[in-house]
Order: structure tokens, then C-alpha cells, then sequence
């Protein structure tokens, strides 16, 4: 049976704060990597994520906080969790670490690269020789640190490592289940992000819960449309990685991207969006990404491409509002 002793976690945001929290309870040595001196020196000082939440636990002695990859060598799983710009440099920088021999890689980063189309363990896979996975699901990590009960999913192409790590990180508060569709767990944590701002800026405009509710129905369409021209299963996008996270993120005040819709309904920019919240807002991107996705492979998506109008093309929410409105009838599917 694989054994995982050793955990690297590559980014210490809030998330990768929360998943070396998590990963700790077990009690081996888990390092949190950042590639900034001052912020690995202010997390080992305050012990602390650098995005704090009033009472969340502190993380504790055996999470060890470093800026130095020589640290991460040895690992038998590194969890990586940036964003899914830089996630090209960060696999680059990984190839020369020294890893265990039986290491596998994991993503909790939910994007999809601009241009190539190419998801996260696309990236990572083609640059070194690993098995790579993901973690995906409705999980915040503010509800992660205070020890809230939480459900997430993990999918590797073989499902023994996904039992594997399974078995490491399941707590008492983070019931994990597992999948080999890793596809579909990819594509419904980033393009959930589209659907998050479009919930925003139905907030941001007052358009009710109604509106807000039918939404988030027709977005679960249209990822799964995407998802499965893309080779994924229909079944997962019902699932904790698909309808799971897309609730969650259209829904909860912990959103960044329900916060940014709401300020692109206010008239802000993508730039004075990310400025006002001070973190990634994956949505952004990854709206650009998944418009081209949807063009490549041929699938009709009317609220990403309303939101690509929004962003990218100047257009005015309330008249892209209204063109989405007044589209042709037609009868309700999830597939064309």
C-alpha cells in the first residue's frame, strides 16, 4: 500500500495555508513553501495565514514555512497551490528539486492557461515524470481553518494514488472522496469561476434570487457541455467538484469572484476588481480562457460569452443583460 509521509504545499495563501493545516494532523513534517523571504519569515513569527481568519487555528510546529526548494526535496506529495498564471514557472522550478522516487503531484489550483488551453496537470505532467492529480470541491479555505465540516474530491488517472492521498489528508472535518476523472474536476473548478462573477453582477445589480438561481442552473449546462466535448464524464460535473463548488462560489460572501461581479456592476475595471480585493481573482482569466476553450471546441455558452463581452469587450452589463434575455426560445438541454 502507498505510504505518504512527507507533504510539500507550493503556495501559502489563504488555501495552501488551510491544506498544510489540514495535512499536519497526522503529525509528520509538512513545508509550506513561498517564494518570498518576508512573507515565509512573517508566517513563522505569526504562525498565521498571510490571509489571517479571526479564530482560525494557528498552524502548528510541524508545519515548517520555507522560501527555500531545497526543503521541498524529498517529498513524497507536493500540493500545489498558485495561481494558474505562474503555474508554468512553478512546475519548471519543481523538475530540479529532488523529489522522492515515488512522488506524486498534486493541484488545488483551479484555471485553465490562456491560449493553450492546457489545464493544470497538463502543465505539470508535461514538465517532469510524476503522477499528478487534483483536490477540488466547495471548499473555502476560511471554513477549512476554523474546522468547519467540509466535503472535497481528489482525482488521479489511478485511483490507488487517489486512495493514497485520500488516506493522508481526511480529517474529522474534511471528508474526502475520490474520482480518476480528473478532466472534469478541472474544468468545473475554473469555469465555475465565469459563473461566479456573472452571480456578482446579478447581486451588484439587484436582479433577485431568481435570476441569481437560474444562473447558476444554466451555468452548470454550459460547463458540462464544455467538459464533456473536452473528454470528461456528464456525472462528475453533478458532483462536489462541479455543482458542489459552483454553489459555493456563486454564493458565499468568501467569493472573490462574487465580490468582483459585484464591482463590475458598480462600472469598475478588471484592473480596480483585483486592486479593491488584493488577491487573485481566477475568474477573470479564466473567463478569457474558457471563451476560447468554448470556440475551439464548438460548444454554445451564451453567459461565458456574455461575461467575455463584459470583460474583454467593453460592453454594458445591463445591455449584455438584456441580449441574454431576449435570445431565441428554445427547449431547456444540457448538451446541443
Amino acid at each position: 500500500m502507498r505510504e505518504i509521509k512527507k507533504i510539500a504545499v507550493i503556495g501559502a495563501g489563504a488555501w495552501g495555508s488551510a491544506l498544510a493545516l489540514t495535512a499536519s494532523y497526522q503529525g509528520d513534517d509538512v513545508i509550506l513553501w513561498t517564494n518570498s523571504d518576508d512573507d515565509a519569515a512573517r508566517i513563522r513569527e505569526t504562525r498565521q495565514s498571510l490571509c489571517p481568519v479571526p479564530n482560525a487555528r494557528s498552524l502548528p510546529a510541524n508545519v515548517l514555512v520555507t522560501s527555500d526548494w531545497a526543503d521541498v526535496a524529498g517529498a513524497d506529495l507536493v500540493i500545489v497551490v498558485v495561481p494558474s498564471v505562474v503555474m508554468r514557472s512553478v512546475a519548471d522550478s519543481l523538475v530540479n528539486v529532488g523529489l522522492s522516487d515515488d512522488a506524486v503531484i498534486m493541484t488545488c489550483t483551479k484555471g485553465i492557461e490562456k491560449d493553450t488551453n492546457l489545464l493544470m496537470t497538463e502543465i505539470l505532467s508535461g514538465c517532469m515524470p510524476y503522477p499528478v492529480g487534483v483536490l477540488s470541491g466547495p471548499n473555502h479555505a476560511e471554513d477549512i481553518v476554523l474546522e468547519l465540516p467540509s466535503l472535497t474530491l481528489v482525482g488521479f488517472e489511478d485511483l490507488e494514488i487517489a486512495s493514497a492521498v485520500q488516506r493522508r489528508l481526511s480529517t474529522e472535518f474534511l471528508r474526502i472522496y475520490t474520482t480518476d476523472d480528473v478532466v472534469s474536476m478541472q474544468l468545473g473548478g475554473a469555469i465555475k469561476n465565469v459563473f461566479a462573477l456573472a452571480s456578482g453582477i446579478c447581486a451588484g445589480l439587484g436582479l433577485g434570487d431568481n435570476a441569481r438561481a437560474a444562473l447558476a442552473t444554466r451555468g452548470l449546462a454550459e460547463m458540462t457541455r464544455i467538459g464533456v466535448a473536452r473528454g470528461g464524464r456528464m456525472e462528475t460535473f453533478m458532483g462536489l467538484s462541479g455543482m458542489g463548488d459552483l454553489v459555493v462560489t456563486c454564493y458565499s460572501e468568501h467569493s472573490r469572484n462574487l465580490r468582483a461581479g459585484r464591482l463590475i456592476a458598480q462600472g469598475k475595471s478588471m484592473e480596480e476588481c483585483m486592486a479593491t480585493i488584493g488577491q487573485v481573482v481566477e475568474g477573470i482569466p479564466n473567463t478569457y480562457s474558457t471563451y476560447q476553450m468554448a470556440r475551439k471546441l464548438g460548444v454554445r455558452t451564451p453567459i461565458t460569452d456574455l461575461i467575455y463581452g463584459i470583460l474583454y469587450e467593453g460592453k454594458d452589463v445591463r445591455i449584455a443583460v438584456s441580449e441574454l434575455m431576449q435570445r431565441g426560445l428554445r427547449e431547456e438541454t444540457i448538451g446541443d
